[in-house]
């Protein structure tokens, strides 16, 4: 199972131009996380320390607002979920939500502190590769953020 779990994670952009040696090593620490459909990875608020990465299954992202759950995005095999926790340290700001019978492998912040000791340069490639997944998520957003804001000056929405 190492072997297929080896290989989802040289397919994902976090961990591109990692050698093999250091995702065997990042993988021996990691944990299988297991959830059946309806049940929650995390919850928005939660503290926030680990990364996941969808091995299988699908989930949902969800935000809570006056009293209901919204769904903002879904994810399926080979996704990550949880990385801003490796950045900022906050609280999660949603939460993720099996849709289906899923197993994650999950990387926590210490798991990647032991990879600094052992290799500076692999540990900086990781983060460098998790600010830029972030970046393109951003870019998204501000995508469908502008193209709301398009939307309602054609309504007669004028913003200042």
């Amino acid at each position: 199972m190492n072997d297929t779990r080896l290989a989802l994670l040289q397919q994902m952009p976090i961990f591109g131009g990692i050698t093999d040696e250091v995702l065997e090593f990042l993988l021996q620490r990691t944990r299988i996380q297991t959830r059946e459909a309806g049940e929650y990875f995390f919850r928005e608020g939660d503290k926030a320390e680990e990364l996941y990465v969808l091995e299988r299954g699908k989930v949902e992202i969800l935000r809570h607002w006056k009293g209901q759950d919204y769904c903002i995005s879904t994810m399926g095999q080979g996704d990550c979920f949880g990385e801003m926790a490796l950045i900022d340290f906050c609280p999660r700001s949603a939460s993720v939500r099996a849709l289906e019978a899923c197993t994650a492998i999950e990387l926590s912040a210490s798991d990647l502190q032991e990879l600094y000791s052992k290799d500076p340069a692999q540990f900086t490639m990781i983060y460098m590769n998790l600010g830029r997944e972030l970046s393109r998520r951003l870019r998204d957003v501000n995508d469908l953020l502008f193209r709301a804001s398009v939307l309602h000056e054609s309504d007669g929405f004028h913003p200042t």
